[in-house]
């Protein structure tokens, strides 16, 4: 196991590019909780976003992000003393992504367009984040009160693919959750006890990347956000730091995976924030269970992909 989590080279990189917002009228879009279509209440501050007012006057996420695009494009051009390209687009995607090329190897940059508004959380998230028995009621409102985001991303389900939707992104508090993950504030911690949460969520992920490089029609559907979600959903079912101590990693590691595998048989993996917005769906049933009698197989014979 750690010699597999000595092999991660990071290749691809998130950057959000955030606009603030004062305030925005949210509509749901579908009963998912999770994607909306954004209006502006009254005359707003943000005069220069009138023009990506679709004909309904709904902030077109598309038009936001064709503008972006060409922006980005200008400005790669100045880039002298290294090679940077701006990638097709991806249908659907919230991201501009940017090769660039520099020995020793290549590596990708996703640019995200986020609004980030001043406002509360929208009512579908009102039962999600259960963290009190883990990090505690305190940090869980700390959270609440935190900004709103929301990323231009294509909502399959919309009827008329106009590419106007948005849909909530919690990444900001999950990457404070992946940091002060502990139910100790000392855990990780230079001098503090040293837990194996992290190196759990790394090796699966690169479980997945893995079985994504040798299957990667029948495994398009799932990311990394699966895994990152069952992992959120792990850490509150097994709150303590003693749940996760270091020399475990190979009883927790399994345990977390035999959770993510009941999420598959089940076809049920709540969004950790929404929790009425299910991640894996039964209409996505047979890529589930390809999925998980790939990852049984590895489970019950040692992992033979880490060996390799």
């Amino acid at each position: 196991y750690s010699r597999v989590l000595q092999v991660f080279e990071p290749n691809e990189f998130d950057i959000m590019l955030l606009m603030p917002v004062a305030r925005l009228q949210l509509d749901e879009c579908d009963d998912t909780g999770a994607y909306y279509y954004l209006s502006f209440k009254r005359n707003p501050k943000e005069k220069y976003l009138l023009k990506f007012l679709d004909e309904d006057g709904k902030l077109s996420a598309f038009k936001m992000l064709q503008a972006l695009r060409e922006i980005i494009k200008q400005e790669v051009k100045n880039i002298k003393n290294v090679e940077v390209t701006v990638k097709r687009k991806k249908a659907g995607s919230p991201a501009i992504t940017l090769q660039i090329k520099n020995p020793p190897s290549e590596i990708s940059v996703d640019i995200i367009l986020t609004l980030e508004v001043q406002q509360s959380w929208p009512p579908s998230t009102q039962d999600g984040l259960k963290i009190e028995q883990w990090l505690g009621r305190k940090v869980r409102n700390e959270f609440r009160n935190r900004s709103l985001y929301l990323v231009a991303k294509q909502n399959k389900k919309e009827k008329v693919l106009r590419g106007n939707t948005w849909r909530l992104s919690f990444s900001h508090i999950e990457k404070h959750m992946l940091n002060n993950h502990g139910s100790s504030k000392t855990c990780c911690e230079s001098d503090g006890p040293k837990c194996c949460r992290k190196g759990c969520l790394k090796l699966l992920k690169y479980l997945l990347e893995q079985l994504k490089m040798q299957h990667t029609k029948q495994l398009e559907k799932f990311c990394s956000y699966h895994v990152k979600t069952a992992f959120f959903h792990s850490c509150v079912m097994w709150p303590k730091d003693t749940d996760w101590q270091l020399g475990d990693l190979e009883y927790c590691f399994q345990k977390y995976l035999e959770y993510f595998l009941d999420c598959l048989q089940k076809s049920q993996l709540p969004h950790f924030f929404i929790p009425q917005y299910n991640l894996l769906s039964p209409e996505d049933k047979v890529s589930n269970n390809f999925l998980s009698r790939l990852l049984s197989y590895e489970l019950n014979n040692r992992f033979p992909i880490f060996q390799e």
